[in-house]
């Protein structure tokens, strides 16, 4: 699963690499968590738009959004049939903005979390899926989802999921509302291990009160892996 990141890339930098029609203030987060609004890039009027979404998806026929908790990832296996997901899918992709995200690996009596990155430094389009949600009285919520994959093998030993990193080459196939879903399904697979890599990070990561630099800062006397 995805259920931490990071987006500390800069907006210019971002604009460069995906393309962006707009530059809205974004500061940067070391910690983003669930239920937060986050960075997604969506296809307006044939332009690459950045917006920020609610982060875990509200589907459109839920009655209050005590469901958004269980739908921050969406697996790629079953997201062309899954009545939550499918719909999205088929007509409401977007790209969630990052550089970095977290998982646990336990050892001995604790879990000690990592950030996981690209060996480049380079920001990282994780697939997304967004949705609108109206209450009976009320705004509208834009939310989004994050698909999931199979871990490859260097993150295995981490967790067994990992979220759907899109290379630069499939973006626009992604964001193309003409895109049908049996053509995407080969985009959803796990990202080339030998071009990620990990290491260990302090457990203020734990606190989603903590979102500054300590969160993405090595540990002492440790190495990327």
């Amino acid at each position: 699963m995805c259920g931490r990141y990071t987006l500390t890339t800069t907006i210019a930098q971002l604009a460069a690499a995906f393309d962006l029609a707009n530059l809205p203030n974004l500061p940067a987060r070391a910690n983003i968590a669930p239920t937060q609004e986050v960075a997604a890039v969506r296809l307006e009027e044939g332009v690459r738009r950045l917006a920020l979404l609610r982060w875990g998806l509200i589907p459109s026929f839920a009655k209050d959004t005590r469901l958004a908790a269980s739908m921050i990832n969406a697996r790629a296996e079953t997201v062309a049939e899954k009545p939550s997901f499918r719909t999205a899918f088929r007509r409401r992709r977007c790209l969630i903005l990052a550089d970095g995200f977290y998982e646990w690996r336990v050892e001995g009596k604790n879990k000690q979390p990592y950030r996981i990155t690209l060996a480049s430094g380079a920001p990282l389009a994780f697939a997304g899926l967004w949705e609108m949600w109206t209450p009976s009285n009320g705004e509208t919520v834009v939310s989004c989802t994050i698909v999931t994959c199979a871990a490859n093998e260097v993150l295995v030993s981490l967790h067994d999921r990992m979220p759907v990193i899109l290379p630069p080459e499939a973006v626009g196939a992604w964001l193309d509302p003409k895109s049908q879903p049996e053509d995407l399904q080969g985009l959803l697979r796990p990202y080339p291990a030998k071009e990620m890599t990990y290491y260990p990070v302090s457990t203020r990561v734990n606190s989603v009160r903590n979102d500054d630099a300590g969160c993405i800062a090595p540990l002492a006397s440790t190495r990327l892996l």
